[in-house]
């Protein structure tokens, strides 16, 4: 398993309309882009995620960057998620990738404790938090707390980010009753 590997699997259009059928009270309906950046972040592949309920298809949310990193083991990969400064200006862009042409890491921020180690996991790769780390945002002018995590292989992708009470530590949105799971309907293909 390599560092392009994982690119190339994290790489697409996703849905998870058979599991949204399936359990319509606990799952919504998403559409999920990982899009390969033009640029690289770093001097490391990178990717646009971007995701938006099937419904409202022309509201997508969750902009974010993906920088993949490899590390003193090549077994061993870590994902550094970047946010926006400007979200609104990039919005769309996961079915617009004309969008990420102006990108710039000065339009970015970096998340302290938004940090995935990935490791080798049966068929595919497995992405979870440092230990005793929290991953932390700014949203309408408020901390917001995610739990990420996810696991991919060369046609699904399983999201265990849920959005966490700073407070209680309580799961407020996501993956509550466990993963979201994604099957690709489109690869996109890196432009490097």
């Amino acid at each position: 398993m390599s560092l392009p590997l994982l690119a190339q699997w994290l790489t697409g259009e996703f849905d998870n309309k058979a599991q949204a059928l399936d359990q319509p009270v606990w799952f919504v309906h998403l559409r999920l882009w990982h899009r390969p950046l033009p640029q690289r972040i770093n001097g490391n592949l990178a990717l646009f995620a971007e995701q938006a309920n099937i419904l409202y298809s022309d509201r997508p949310y969750r902009q974010r960057i993906a920088e993949l990193k490899p590390t003193d083991d090549p077994q061993v990969f870590q994902v550094q998620y970047w946010a926006f400064q400007q979200p609104e200006k990039f919005k769309g862009a996961g079915a617009n990738p004309q969008l990420l042409e102006t990108l710039s890491l000065e339009d970015l921020e970096a998340l302290p404790g938004c940090l995935l180690i990935v490791r080798q996991s049966g068929i595919g790769f497995k992405a979870e938090p440092e230990p005793d780390t929290k991953c932390c945002f700014q949203y309408d002018g408020q901390t917001r707390q995610v739990s990420l995590g996810f696991e991919v292989s060369a046609d699904r992708f399983l999201s265990y980010d849920r959005g966490v009470d700073l407070e209680t530590g309580a799961s407020l949105w996501g993956a509550i009753m466990g993963a979201y799971e994604y099957r690709r309907l489109q690869a996109f293909e890196w432009q490097v």
